[in-house]
């Protein structure tokens, strides 16, 4: 069985912030605001998963009015969303990720993302696409305003034989 989902995250830049994209830290001089880490990449992947899963979104699982959230890594709830895939027999069939933004060039840490985002579903790399879009000037992200993400994953069941070899 398979299970499709899609996920959309949008966060302001800000100064006050440090840049995390796909757990990882870019160098630039604004950050995403937000309750958490506020990255964006990650956050479209989560509801992208929960939507699959038929679980509602990233807001239902981890509230921004809970304290507990203040701050947290986005690969600690991503983390959550795999094991709740996992406990519902799922596992990742592959993930495509686009993120909007007019700034910093993102080419030379989309390998690291990518790492990262594997790891946390216990998946192999080549199940993992992240590419990077800039609106030509248009827009929020084209601003410098914001950046967002759009995230599409398919799930599928686990196979026995290959969960022995995880």
């Amino acid at each position: 069985m398979i299970r499709i989902g899609h996920g959309y995250d949008v966060h302001r830049l800000s100064p006050e912030r440090k840049l995390i994209l796909g757990g990882v830290d870019i160098p630039y001089g604004l950050g995403l605001l937000g309750h958490s880490d506020a990255d964006v990449l990650l956050h479209a992947v989560c509801d992208a998963g929960l939507g699959a899963l038929g679980e509602g979104d990233i807001g239902k699982h981890f509230p921004d009015t809970d304290p507990a959230y203040r701050g947290i890594s986005s690969l600690k709830l991503l983390k959550e969303v795999v094991a709740l895939a996992r406990a519902r027999g799922y596992t990742l069939s592959n993930l495509d990720v686009t993120v909007i933004a007019q700034r910093p060039k993102l080419a030379p840490h989309v390998r690291a993302m990518v790492e990262k985002v594997a790891e946390v579903w216990g998946a192999d790399p080549a199940r993992v696409n992240i590419k990077a879009t800039t609106t030509e000037e248009l827009g929020f992200e084209g601003r410098g305003e914001g950046i967002s993400a759009h995230a599409v994953i398919l799930l599928r069941t686990i196979d026995i034989e290959e969960e022995l070899e995880v």
